[in-house]
């Protein structure tokens, strides 16, 4: 995985850079997620790695599949990676740059795992709440998580936010034992 990473940096690099010169940053973004989605699926990966389709083939397969809609940036961007050999890091591209576009925009990723439904009306309060604290936009994605027993873990990069019944009741488990 790490090496897939260290891979994928320059080409992620260079993409936003493409990008960000177009003014499409959310257009790239958005055909890097299909494309990486395109990438990751297993018959797709079986092609790639079959040694008895050129360079040629696999381009027009991949091109075949991904549809209509993509710019001829991306369809040189795509040609790219097929002469480099490099499709199978499509996802870790993606990425890294969203990584960059985020970064570039001032928004952070936040994970909100609960442990039931949110409703739309309790998530869009939260997302305020959350903004308002640490002064920038977010991109939030919601996971269940019935383990957590009740409440809330919300994850905005490097820090974590446990207001869940499981981590209050781990807490005072580890008060107890003190």
């Amino acid at each position: 995985m790490a090496e897939n990473v260290t891979i994928a940096r320059p080409y992620a690099d260079a993409a936003f850079e493409l990008a960000r010169g177009a003014g499409a940053l959310g257009p790239w973004s958005e055909a890097l997620d299909r494309l990486a989605a395109i990438a990751a699926d297993s018959s797709m990966r079986a092609c790639i790695s079959d040694p008895k389709l050129s360079a040629q083939q696999l381009y027009q397969l991949f091109l075949d599949v991904s549809g209509q809609g993509l710019t001829p940036e991306l369809q040189n961007f795509v040609r790219v990676l097929v002469d480099n050999e490099r499709l199978q890091v499509l996802p870790e591209i993606r990425d890294l740059f969203v990584d960059l576009k985020n970064e570039h925009e001032g928004v952070k990723e936040a994970e909100i795992a609960s442990a039931f439904p949110l409703d739309d009306a309790t998530l869009a309060t939260l997302k305020g709440d959350l903004e308002s604290r640490f002064k920038t936009k977010l991109n939030i994605s919601v996971s269940l998580d019935p383990e957590l027993i009740g409440g809330v873990r919300i994850a905005i990069g490097d820090e974590v936010i446990d207001a869940s019944v499981r981590g209050k009741l781990a807490n005072m488990a580890a008060a107890l034992k003190n």
